[in-house]
């Protein structure tokens, strides 16, 4: 057996626990009881190890230079060798008694979390978060020191290889100058038309089937993967046995669906990775920004256009029946009017695509100076109610809960990964810019509910493509260019002023 085949069947068992990892943290979210949750943070953490111990295993180090000498190895062979690189250097970066120590941390605070911001009650969930920011503090000077990057950087890397807080920065200080003034404009001419209000109570199981039919609609396959209910909604499991889920309330439908669709749009990304590849490191998702360009493209860029909501809006009346006999609140542009309607919120994930990047712009700029010290965590409900009030004008002040307290991202240990979610809408715009280009049919059949040519061309250029190229590789064959924050500019241009798409 040669190097790189050894190390292929190393990967495939590695592959298989991490299969079992992401649906324990499903199950620890979805469906296990409160109770459960000690035993659950310790089973966990003892997986974790186990999955550490085997990425480290001393071995590696010889089969990988061993395998980089072999002449034969195949394009995609040879780019599943430096994912095993990356793969191992990451995980021999950090020991596995701080890998165990931040995985229960991790799950005590996420699992406290869930009642602790229920009650507004910051005070009980700091010393929690406090231990699991120490850890990740811990961990990001071992992965400087391994990867010569800056702390920061070094946790970013994690989610978006390559990708530094530099370039980010420029990004979004692109948007910083763009969007304050855009969202007043928008909001100005938004505020010519009043819309009648879509009154309830909808019922949450006419809620499920609806997304249910419409995962479907979009090119979810039902027979590997499944919607449930979290607290977060979010997408896990694997690419043959995906699990999305939601979050409901019975006086409005919209933020359940769009999370459905949302979510789907991830499904939808793992779904069609690279069959052949599937338990390898270059048979996975390329990396958070693109993994959120495919929810947001689903989400935002698609599932908001004219030709969608024209065809969604007779399966909305439908479906709530009792509740749409009003004709004029229930019509297609006043049902539109409500998907594209721009208000400044304090909740990220309830917000619309104009005020959504200053939300993630927030947290990028805090979690950087938590990371550093240079904001006590103590002091981040008082420096997030500034930050609100500077970016969106609104006060969480003694509102903790729909604060500082409102993801479950720091809970479970995730630093540097807000930036990707709108790194993943600049994609997406850019992507589907290009997407319809290719295929001017493209929005005639969406209107009809028929998602194949979208599907098909995502499957060619994103989703079959796995990691076998970067991701600034990987957009520029798709697209024509790397990442450039003006098709997302100009995506908002022509819906919310121009009325367009």
């Amino acid at each position: 057996m040669s190097a790189y085949q050894e190390l292929q069947d190393h990967f495939r068992r590695i592959n298989h626990l991490n299969h079992i990892q992401q649906i324990v943290v499903w199950d620890e979210a979805a469906m296990m009881p409160v109770g459960g949750g000690q035993v659950r943070g310790e089973a966990m953490a003892a997986l974790n190890v186990v999955v550490h111990e085997l990425t480290t295993d001393a071995k590696l180090a010889d089969l990988i230079a061993s395998a980089e000498s072999q002449p034969d190895l195949s394009e995609w062979q040879t780019a599943n060798l430096e994912q095993m690189k990356r793969t191992w250097l990451l995980a021999t970066s950090v020991p596995s008694d701080l890998v165990e120590a931040q995985s229960r941390a991790a799950a005590k605070c996420e699992q406290s979390w869930r009642e602790l911001r229920a009650a507004n009650d910051w005070n009980a969930l700091l010393p929690l978060l406090q231990e699991v920011l120490n850890l990740t503090r811990n961990e990001a000077e071992l992965r400087s020191e391994a990867t010569g990057l800056s702390q920061y950087d070094a946790l970013i890397d994690l989610y978006e290889p390559g990708l530094t807080s530099a370039t980010i920065t420029a990004l979004f200080a692109d948007l910083k100058s763009f969007l304050p003034a855009f969202v007043e404009s928008v909001l100005q001419k938004q505020s010519a038309t009043e819309l009648a209000p879509l009154t309830g109570p909808f019922p949450i199981e006419s809620q499920r089937e609806l997304g249910l039919t419409l995962m479907k609609t979009l090119g979810f396959d039902m027979q590997h993967g499944r919607l449930d209910v979290s607290h977060h909604p979010f997408c896990g499991g694997v690419p043959d046995d995906v699990r999305i889920t939601t979050r409901y309330r019975d006086n409005s439908f919209m933020q359940a669906l769009m999370g459905v669709l949302h979510e789907t749009g991830h499904a939808l990304y793992e779904q069609g990775l690279p069959s052949a590849w599937r338990d390898q490191p270059v048979g996975e998702a390329l990396g958070m920004a693109m993994h959120e360009s495919q929810s947001l493209l689903m989400e935002m860029q698609v599932c908001r256009t004219t030709e969608f909501l024209h065809y969604v809006a007779p399966m909305l009346r439908d479906t709530f029946a009792e509740l749409a006999s009003d004709k004029s609140a229930w019509s297609d542009d006043n049902l539109r009017g409500h998907y594209i309607r721009v208000e400044k919120g304090s909740i990220r994930v309830d917000a619309d695509e104009v005020t959504y990047p200053l939300h993630i712009i927030l947290r990028f700029e805090l979690e950087q100076d938590l990371l550093a010290g240079r904001l006590p965590l103590a002091d981040l409900p008082e420096a997030w109610d500034a930050k609100m009030q500077q970016y969106l004008g609104l006060s969480t002040h003694g509102d903790d809960r729909d604060g500082c307290m409102q993801d479950v991202h720091w809970m479970a240990g995730i630093f540097g990964y807000f930036p990707t979610y709108s790194l993943g809408a600049m994609t997406a715009a850019q992507l589907f810019a290009a997407a319809k280009k290719d295929s001017p049919e493209l929005l005639a059949g969406i209107g009809r509910g028929d998602f194949t040519v979208l599907l098909a061309w995502l499957r060619t250029n994103i989703h079959g493509m796995g990691r076998l190229l970067s991701a600034q590789e990987l957009l520029t064959r798709a697209t024509g260019g790397p990442l450039d924050s003006r098709y997302f500019k100009e995506h908002l241009q022509r819906r919310y002023l121009d009325g367009v798409g």
